[in-house]
């Protein structure tokens, strides 16, 4: 199927190769970057299979899943273990046009837990719907799903601010949108949540034009955002206070991938939000990202920077700590620990330039869930 590619870039060579696996439809390799009497034993090692677990395509043949995210328990339409993904690219390929978001069990069932073009009266989303990277759930069983929506022929918008977050309740229905001047294309997220509040920590990939060309945005500085909520059993989320905790991260526009900017968003236990930035193959790491009142500039914060890095785009963090980010130049899947050091990496996908998005610990705790949008599929790392 025709898709977009990232344009393959250099990348620094690594050394020391540990192991090759053949798989039926691919091969990858783990590799360390420094010597092996000096790294730990990676998170990565642990495993040595690639299995598709089903095609995210639904009905309506949206395409490019971008987005994941586990269910944690079981309410409504939503499946304890089931895995929720977000299409950004409609059946005519066209990107930020996607509109469905499926259900996928960990035996390989599919069914469509929400599709929508448009919001229902009462709500807004700033240009229209285009379902990102960013999909998180929350207690109650409310779905928060990004929208960073495309012009014709899926050129960037004119607008400021431009998209929004999208929430829907556990059968797949929306019921309300969060929009301000602090959300400028959501693209990532991560949740952090109590039964009473939630924190979201949202990427945008637009703002701050430095560059425009014809009334459109070419490039740009654009920010980290803490959203506050207050949770309700009866009610959806309320926005309670917005703050910029991160700013200065480069973006641009980019014909195959339509945008290379901060696209991953991890929290680390110790209240640390890492971000990766497509752009500038940095991850940046926020401190005290829960409680801080004022942003941090991306290039006072950069954690790691280079040698495996390749066009980052979706990163989680595993059960040992560590960063897992991967590449959207080369297929590839890279270890970080907390303090920076790239550890490991592997192949995910053979000549696999734009094929890598979301990731995440699967539910079963037996490996890492990601969306290949070269197949359309979803996909398990495991043992």
């Amino acid at each position: 199927m025709p898709r977009s590619r990232l344009v393959a870039l250099s990348a620094a060579a690594l050394t020391l190769a540990i192991a090759v696996f053949g798989l039926a439809s691919s091969a990858f390799a783990i590799t360390s970057a420094a010597p092996a009497s000096t790294v730990r034993a990676s998170y990565l090692h642990r495993f040595h299979t690639i299995t598709k677990v089903a095609s995210t395509v639904p009905a309506n043949g949206d395409v490019n899943p971008y987005g994941v995210a586990v269910v944690p328990t079981s309410m409504g339409a939503l499946v304890a273990g089931d895995t929720l993904v977000s299409n950004f690219n409609s059946k005519a390929n066209v990107q930020g046009t996607g509109t469905s978001i499926v259900q996928v069990s960990p035996s390989g069932s599919t069914s469509l837990f929400a599709q929508f073009s448009q919001l229902p009266a009462g709500m807004s989303c700033p240009g229209g719907i285009g379902l990102t990277t960013a999909l998180g759930i929350l207690p109650g069983g409310w779905v928060v799903v990004g929208s960073l929506p495309t012009a014709a022929g899926g050129a960037l918008p004119g607008l400021n601010p431009v998209g929004c977050l999208i929430v829907l309740n556990d059968n797949g229905t929306p019921v309300e949108s969060i929009t301000n001047s602090d959300i400028v294309g959501p693209w990532d997220l991560a949740v952090s949540s109590t039964p009473t509040t939630a924190a979201l920590f949202v990427s945008n990939a637009l703002g701050g034009n430095t560059k425009v060309a014809g009334g459109v945005p070419v490039a740009g500085k654009c920010t980290v955002v803490r959203l506050d909520l207050s949770l309700s059993a009866t009610a959806p989320p309320m926005l309670t206070s917005s703050t910029v905790i991160g700013s200065n991260y480069l973006w641009k526009a980019n014909k195959a991938a339509l945008i290379l900017a901060p696209t991953g968003l991890a929290l680390g236990s110790n209240s640390t939000l890492y971000v990766d930035n497509t752009q500038t193959n940095t991850i940046s790491a926020i401190p005290n990202a829960l409680t801080r009142t004022t942003a941090i500039s991306a290039s006072a914060s950069v954690l790691s920077s280079g040698g495996a890095l390749s066009a980052p785009l979706g990163m989680t963090i595993v059960a040992n700590g560590d960063l897992i980010v991967v590449n959207g130049n080369n297929g590839n899947a890279v270890e970080v620990t907390p303090a920076g050091k790239q550890i490991a990496y592997m192949t995910l996908i053979k000549k696999g330039a734009g094929d890598l998005f979301g990731l995440t610990p699967s539910g079963a705790g037996n490996g890492i869930l990601f969306v290949n949008d070269g197949s359309n599929t979803l996909e398990l790392l495991h043992g």
